[in-house]
């Protein structure tokens, strides 16, 4: 998917007018702050599937999830 970037500073007077580009463009927002990313505003998506398409491949799978979390973890006494 593409994406726009804009600073926090350059959002604030160009809100509306880079919202309808997101709308219009169907690529998300990434907004920065001193360069450090800190939000992402994606396109909505009226489909179930495109919302949880950005989960795929996250999900940890625990096959013993009552079993130890490591042989070396050793608890504080």
């Amino acid at each position: 998917m593409n994406q726009m970037t804009i600073s926090k500073s350059k959002l604030k007077s160009r809100i509306l007018e880079i919202l309808r580009d997101v709308e219009r463009t169907r690529k998300e927002l990434i907004i920065t702050d001193h360069g450090r990313p800190v939000l992402k505003i994606p396109p909505y998506s009226p489909k179930p599937s495109e919302v949880l398409k950005t989960l795929r491949g996250s999900v940890v799978k625990y096959t013993d999830p009552t079993g130890p979390i490591e042989a070396s973890w050793n608890a504080l006494s």
